[in-house]
């Protein structure tokens, strides 16, 4: 990789990117109404010149390959390029808050999806590792500062996790938007 190709990936100095047509647009998503004459901060999903990583249980994966189809296709559909993709399998949902937090410290990612299926059985083991996964990630985002974007589905049945597969892209698009929005508060606190 060439010094002007590392530069661009960079995301500790990413540019914020001007927006373009939203490839979510038309998603159901809540408006927040600001009154006028205040500033607004926001993030947009487009992924060009983004690198993500996704990381993802191959515990029940049946339904975590589906995740991640679905997040790779949102990703692509997103403008983020296939080399700009890091895949990161990990044995379930327990581990991936450890391999988000390793990733997102290397500073090399915009953005993590983390993507998984926890699914309720006799015991109450899912309490624990549905809690864990979901406290993992995000101390994961907050004590590095990369948005960990929660793909994890805690369902009570493997038919639950099968309908909720279309989870993974609004995953993808959380982080892209918080990507975002983080690389346009670094560029206004320059100005």
């Amino acid at each position: 990789m060439s010094e002007t190709d590392q530069q661009q990936r960079d995301t500790d100095t990413p540019e914020p990117q001007e927006p373009e047509s939203d490839p979510f647009e038309g998603w159901p998503a809540a408006e927040v109404q600001v009154p006028d004459g205040f500033a607004v901060l926001e993030g947009t999903p487009l992924g060009k010149r983004r690198s993500v990583a996704v990381v993802v249980s191959r515990f029940n994966g049946g339904v975590t390959d589906k995740l991640l189809q679905g997040a790779l296709d949102a990703l692509t559909e997103a403008g983020v390029s296939q080399d700009s993709i890091t895949v990161v399998p990990v044995p379930g949902a327990f581990e991936l808050p450890l391999a988000a937090m390793a990733l997102a410290k290397t500073r090399r990612y915009a953005c993590i999806v983390a993507l998984g299926a926890v699914v309720r059985g006799e015991t109450p083991h899912f309490d624990y590792v549905a809690s864990e996964c979901a406290s993992g990630l995000q101390l994961a985002a907050i004590e590095t500062g990369v948005p960990v974007a929660f793909g994890v589905l805690t369902v009570d049945n493997v038919e639950q996790a099968e309908a909720r597969v279309h989870k993974a892209a609004e995953a993808v698009r959380s982080a892209l938007e918080m990507a975002d929005l983080f690389a346009r508060l670094r560029a206004s606190a320059r100005d």
